[in-house]
């Protein structure tokens, strides 16, 4: 019986071990290993469903953003109302061959928003938390108590935001006033730019790449700041 109990335990995974995997499946995505990301939200005639792509500085795309989980119903109700805010958002990040690498849910708000960040398999890795609603938004980056991160909104409307650590320090921004590419690759007023200054680890990396691709969707779209 003890022996049991003992191969039990062996066999049984450890939210480290998980952790471990996770870590180690998302370090080999191109999303996580490049340095400048640069975002497309697609032109649709009737924008009801968010589709962006994202590339690397060299115009290669690398990841792919999309809603997912709207009925036609829901469609039809953001076609004809403004009600964006009162609707939960449901997105997927997908790699190049089409495998999802991180999932983001935005639950319906009223005035601030939260945005759920998960692995691939849907298992929740962290939080993008909104703090404030009038001023300069800062959005918190959290996993389960701790505050690990921010992303500050310098300049809303410009399109200017800090993504800082822990510490205050500033590991990443989103602007559209990048000037390091090559035209080709920043040629419409839909692109702009995720730039990641350090290596980070893991979940803060999933956050910031989180973060920086949900900014549109899921935290500026319906915001009247």
């Amino acid at each position: 019986m003890a022996q049991a109990r003992l191969q039990c335990r062996r066999g049984r995974r450890t939210p480290q071990q998980d952790h471990g995997e996770r870590s180690q499946a998302m370090s080999t995505s191109p999303l996580f290993n490049n340095k400048i990301l640069v975002v497309n939200q697609k032109a649709k005639l009737i924008e009801v469903t968010n589709q962006y792509s994202v590339s690397d500085a060299d115009g290669n795309v690398i990841a792919h953003v999309n809603e997912v989980g709207q009925s036609k119903a829901k469609k039809l109700l953001r076609v004809v109302s403004s009600v964006d805010q009162f609707l939960t958002h449901k997105l997927e990040i997908t790699d190049a061959t089409g495998a999802v690498v991180l999932t983001l849910t935005r639950p319906a708000k009223v005035f601030k928003s939260t945005v759920i960040v998960g692995d691939a398999t849907g298992s929740e890795i962290g939080r993008i938390v909104q703090e404030n609603v009038f001023g300069r938004i800062i959005f918190g980056l959290e996993v389960g108590d701790r505050k690990i991160g921010a992303i500050k909104a310098e300049n809303w409307r410009a399109w200017d935001f800090a993504i800082e650590n822990a510490d205050g320090r500033e590991v990443a921004r989103v602007t559209k006033k990048f000037v390091g590419l090559a035209k080709a690759v920043f040629t419409t007023a839909d692109n702009y730019v995720v730039e990641i200054h350090d290596d980070l680890s893991q979940p803060l990396a999933s956050l910031v790449v989180a973060a920086a691709l949900s900014i549109d969707t899921a935290l500026k779209q319906d915001s009247k700041l």
